[in-house]
């Protein structure tokens, strides 16, 4: 019996594993950082005898409540991901599992990784609506991305979105794929409607470093991008540094973060209320959005999600507020579950990739509701 890690987002440790019935592991923390959560390893094991997996030390990982009533994904072929039978004691997460061939990956959520991302961005700068613009590198030498979609005119609306600030949270890509697969799809009204009054920009990744080091929130040197939109810079946070510099060429009428959440098992969004900027205008454009996206999608809801701030209070380091405020715009932050959605469980799946994408195809209707009155 083996378990690696060793590739493409892996993250973990092995403390024993020399008997199936008794397999201990645990999780790395995210580099020069305190922050743990993602998994993501392969089992070489005997098919069709029964293995019992413990992932510990968890009472101290980034979010603790996270754990309980999750189920984690696995997969044979990278391809189809399942939820396995899980529970969690306080501090251990236990997986009862029997496979049904030699290698099994297991994963917090489905992976998406640094190949399937170069082949989203090469497939994207293919459409002739869309232009694909090299911003920088990061700090382990990547390219920062970023997808221009539709013709600049007088008039035109930008709309800014992007995705995967916290590495490990990659279902913000598989939404991102979602959005683009409608986007580009010259027979749909509402893509087509949307290009004809805005710009879009899109980065499916600001993190594509701690993506590939198998970190859970974190870039190369440990730095939350999510608290660094206030004052980026190339040393510590240069992802962040980058597409502030572009956007400050293209301005923002409306901004899009999209984002996973380890413990609410609902899909919601968070803006900018606590703005000292916040006001009626956008407090209209905010409701106009979430009418037409509860409308349009029965995975989306605006009863359950994050405390608001109060007037004024609002935290400029993260992104939707501080773009919000710069730009007087729409800003929202999407969060989407590690878990499953509690409106439409699916025990077999649970939130997964490709209901991710299929969000991401509503989402562009509720985007279509606002864009008319953004300015």
């Amino acid at each position: 019996m083996k378990i690696s890690s060793n590739f493409d987002s892996g993250n973990i440790v092995v403390v024993n594993a020399e008997n199936p019935k008794q397999i201990e592991l645990q999780i790395n923390k995210d580099n020069q950082s305190e922050f743990y959560q993602w998994f993501h390893f392969k089992l070489d094991s005997t098919p069709f005898v029964e293995h019992n997996i413990k992932i510990g030390d968890l009472a101290k990982s980034a979010y603790p409540e996270g754990w309980q009533g999750y189920q984690a994904v696995a997969s044979y072929d990278r391809q189809e991901w399942f939820r396995v039978d899980s529970t969690f004691d306080g501090d251990n997460l236990n997986m009862s599992f029997t496979p049904e061939h030699k290698h099994t990956y297991f994963a917090y959520f489905t992976p998406y990784s640094y190949e399937r991302h170069l082949d989203l961005l090469a497939s994207a700068q293919v459409n002739d609506r869309c232009q694909l613009h090299h911003l920088g590198e990061t700090l382990d030498g990547r390219d920062m991305s970023v997808l221009e979609i539709g013709e600049a005119e007088e008039g035109k609306k930008t709309i800014w979105i992007i995705g995967r600030q916290h590495p490990g949270e990659s279902m913000a890509e598989w939404l991102i794929e979602g959005l683009l697969i409608r986007l580009f799809d010259a027979d749909d009204g509402v893509a087509r409607r949307l290009l004809d009054k805005a710009v879009i920009y899109v980065v499916p990744n600001m993190n594509p470093d701690g993506s590939v080091r198998g970190h859970l929130r974190t870039n190369a040197v440990g730095t939350n991008l999510n608290r660094e939109w206030n004052a980026p810079s190339m040393d510590k946070s240069p992802e962040v540094f980058l597409v502030m510099e572009k956007m400050q060429q293209t301005g923002v009428d409306l901004f899009l973060d999209i984002h996973g959440d380890e413990s609410i098992p609902y899909n919601f969004v968070a803006g900018a209320e606590g703005n000292p900027g916040y006001s009626e205008r956008i407090k209209g454009l905010e409701d106009a959005f979430k009418s037409a996206f509860l409308t349009v999608s029965p995975e989306f809801q605006d009863e359950f999600g994050y405390d608001k701030d109060e007037p004024g209070k609002g935290n400029m380091t993260v992104a939707t507020n501080a773009v919000g405020q710069l730009y007087d715009c729409l800003a929202y932050t999407l969060e989407m579950p590690f878990k499953d959605n509690a409106l439409l469980p699916d025990p077999a799946y649970g939130w997964s990739a490709q209901r991710c994408k299929q969000l991401g195809e509503d989402l562009l209707v509720a985007v279509n509701a606002v864009v008319d009155d953004l300015r």
